[in-house]
């Protein structure tokens, strides 16, 4: 049986490094997985429960937790903005955490990887993200981490889906959430 894992980017950018790597991701699952990238995040509303009405829910917001819905896994890719997580990711999280105790996410292993430009690679903004997704029902695979440093640099002329070692990494991530998924049971 295939595993499914959703990838979420935190970054709207289109060139973003942290969609480059989640691409990487796409490209380099392991025979069995399935990574799959969600388009359209900057098109869900911010979390209002005004507006999460059943028979209502905006369009972006739905195809989020369907999407989330069918997923075995999620794998978050989370740039570093202001030392914690961008407002989109978290956005998404917020959708995802509703209803309470039985949203998309409750009980479905996640695990959270970037980069970014400072010298820890968006450590802080991961830590953050991977708190908030806790929080929000999902069970983090802690050992699964990926946080590349110096983006702007050492992607400048190079993708991450071709640099052996952040494939290494990647895949060794995809590996570990892959084996935390129900459907690899």
């Amino acid at each position: 049986m295939s595993v499914r894992i959703l990838a979420l980017v935190g970054s709207l950018r289109a060139g973003s490094h942290n969609r480059q790597l989640a691409e990487a991701a796409v490209k380099h699952a392991p025979e069995g997985v399935e990574v799959v990238l969600h388009e359209g995040l900057g098109q869900v509303p911010f979390y209002n429960e005004d507006i999460d009405v059943e028979g209502s829910v905006p369009e972006a917001a739905a195809a989020l937790r369907a999407a989330a819905g069918q997923a075995d896994a999620l794998l978050l890719f989370s740039p570093e903005y202001n030392g914690t997580i961008p407002a989109v990711l978290k956005n998404a999280i917020d959708w995802l955490s509703r209803p309470y105790g039985a949203g998309a996410l409750t009980g479905k292993p996640v695990a959270v990887v970037g980069t970014a430009f400072g010298q820890y690679g968006g450590v802080w903004a991961q830590d953050e993200t991977r708190k908030a997704v806790g929080i929000a029902g999902a069970t983090v695979v802690e050992e699964a981490k990926l946080s590349i440093p110096g983006s702007v640099t050492r992607f400048a002329e190079t993708h991450p889906a071709d640099d052996a070692e952040v494939v290494e990494g990647l895949t060794k991530v995809i590996d570990q959430l892959s084996q935390a998924a129900p459907a690899a049971a």
